[in-house]
């Protein structure tokens, strides 16, 4: 046989049925990372593709893939990994990875900055809020034409909670998979005990209520480690891990449906009974934000202009852009100027 004869025959024997009969699929999943600024995205992405890269800050909506195969001489399957820069200044790219095209094998990895915890409640939400909205939206839409499918992506997500489990009728699952990670907890670990506190059972309870997972992490390997588990369970079905650590004084790991309301307990509150709530959600949020006062939404904005990042020089374009900021300047004094003599000719 030639060489050519080996290659067909090699292509023939992926594309065909195994011994069994059976016919090795390639499986596609997506997944959307997102969350504060600065927070360690990239990394944790680098890390979960083990790529020896520098991390290089997001400009707005960056796509990578990664492959794994699930044994030998089998097709690999694919991850389509989506990263949101800018934090929450960029919330309407979230609809562009999204879609009633792929909404059954998506997932969403939000990054918490640890460090922050000022900004966490806000960013947590906003990101959340629309992001849920845009979920909700497709599913709609494919409710009207293949209600089978968006009854499948409900039920996944109800899944994630034994039936027979306490708080199956409290919690009020993310529409679709969603993993919550905390960031440079090396930082973190050094506030005060009361502090971390109040923000992991804060965590604890937002998860279980969404029905997601939660890991804390940064750059040591053990704990990046702990957070690739989650991510290549959502990027390529491996196993879930059942390992569970629910203590404040250290890195917190929570597999999704594995907490529970009564251990979580109430929100580190003395005067909660003071508290007015509509939702249990809400509450949380008045105990968080009380000790932890909010950023507003517009300090949270990107407001850094991507055209003067020295990473992104290209010297024609920049020539030219330098040019046309030249012209545009000539215009407005040439427009200013024209205007005044409008207004003396009129008097």
């Amino acid at each position: 046989d030639t060489l050519w004869d080996l290659a067909i025959a090699e292509v023939e024997k992926r594309e065909n049925p195994d011994d069994d009969g059976k016919h090795v699929e390639v499986c596609e999943k997506s997944i959307l990372f997102m969350g504060n600024k600065n927070g360690g995205k990239t990394t944790i992405i680098l890390r979960c593709l083990e790529r020896e890269e520098i991390p290089k800050p997001t400009l707005a909506l960056e796509y990578t893939f990664g492959r794994r195969a699930r044994r030998h001489n089998t097709p690999k399957d694919i991850a389509h990994l989506w990263e949101l820069g800018g934090g929450t200044s960029l919330l309407e790219l979230i609809r562009i990875p999204i879609t009633s095209n792929n909404l059954s094998s998506f997932a969403v990895v939000l990054v918490l900055d640890l460090s922050k915890p000022n900004e966490l409640w806000t960013t947590m939400e906003k990101l959340l809020q629309v992001t849920r909205n845009h979920v909700h939206k497709i599913l709609a839409k494919l409710e009207k034409t293949n209600p089978k499918v968006v009854a499948e992506i409900k039920q996944k997500m109800r899944n994630n909670l034994q039936r027979d489990h306490p708080d199956y009728e409290l919690v009020d699952p993310f529409p679709i998979p969603l993993v919550i990670i905390g960031s440079k907890y090396d930082i973190f670990h050094e506030f005060d005990s009361e502090m971390r506190k109040i923000i992991s059972k804060t965590l604890r309870f937002v998860s279980h209520y969404y029905g997601a997972s939660l890991v804390f992490t940064s750059k040591s390997e053990a704990l990046l480690l702990k957070a690739r588990a989650l991510i290549n369970h959502l990027a390529f079905g491996y196993d879930k891990s059942k390992s569970v650590s629910v203590d404040h004084n250290k890195p917190l790991f929570i597999p999704a449906g594995l907490d529970s309301l009564s251990q979580i307990g109430p929100p580190p509150a003395s005067d909660i009974g003071k508290m007015r709530a509509n939702t249990p959600l809400e509450l949380w949020k008045k105990v968080f934000e009380k000790t932890f006062p909010p950023k507003s939404f517009c300090d949270l904005q990107d407001t850094k202009d991507p055209a003067q990042d020295s990473q992104y020089a290209e010297y024609e374009v920049d020539v030219m852009r330098a040019q046309k900021n030249q012209e545009l300047e000539q215009y407005k004094r040439n427009a200013s100027k024209s205007w005044k003599e409008m207004v003396l000719d009129s008097d």
